[in-house]
């Protein structure tokens, strides 16, 4: 009896001891997607692969759709919020800049996905992928998009990654042959980029 006590309470202690796994859901566009690769060569794989290594017990969830709107990935955002979120990372608004949409239509977009996840999830760590826009677009759009983003992670005490394609947007190596979305090489460079804001949250 003592020893069936004794087994007890050693399973009990290894079990509470048991790191939880962390899920951290990237919720974006084609950089997300990993237009034009695998699903293994995209940049959130590769930060899975990278925490894993460095011991962390997490689950990455690759919730990219190529050509996604901030307004599209508001009216799918329910059906992605069935599962318990530990980190939210929102890369959403760069298509909203190369169709040159109003920058006002954006931001409540944007704030809104935060407000529903916050509402699903009240523990949950927001992170927002900075991006930019092409110069073409003209300076005064160009400006005032960049400033989105910030703006949102300061509103809403999140975690900013100032431009998620830092060392990649316009490399001509390490993107394909579109000149917009990274190749494998880009990827894991936006990955490391990542790493940097992602991990201190765990």
């Amino acid at each position: 009896m003592v020893v069936k006590k004794l087994v007890i309470i050693l399973f009990l202690s290894i079990f509470q001891a048991a790191p939880t796994t962390k899920v951290i859901l990237f919720y974006g566009d084609s950089l997300t997607a990993g237009y034009g690769l695998s699903t293994e060569e995209a940049f959130p794989n590769q930060v899975e692969k990278k925490l894993k290594e460095k011991g962390k017990t997490v689950k990455v969830v690759n919730a990219g759709l190529s050509g996604e709107t901030s307004a599209g990935g508001l009216s799918r955002l329910d059906w992605v919020l069935r599962q318990p979120i530990d980190i939210f990372v929102l890369e959403l608004g760069a298509n909203d800049g190369l169709r040159g949409l109003p920058l006002d239509q954006t931001e409540s977009n944007l704030q809104k996905i935060i407000d529903k996840v916050k509402v699903k999830n009240p523990k949950v760590k927001i992170v927002i992928a900075g991006m930019m826009v092409p110069p073409n677009m003209g300076p005064d759009y160009t400006t005032q998009f960049k400033k989105v983003f910030p703006a949102l992670a300061k509103k809403n005490n999140a975690a900013l990654i100032p431009f998620l394609l830092q060392d990649v947007g316009g490399v001509e190596k390490l993107n394909i042959a579109d000149g917009i979305h990274p190749n494998a090489e880009g990827h894991k460079i936006v990955a490391s980029t990542v790493m940097k804001v992602i991990e201190p949250l765990l």
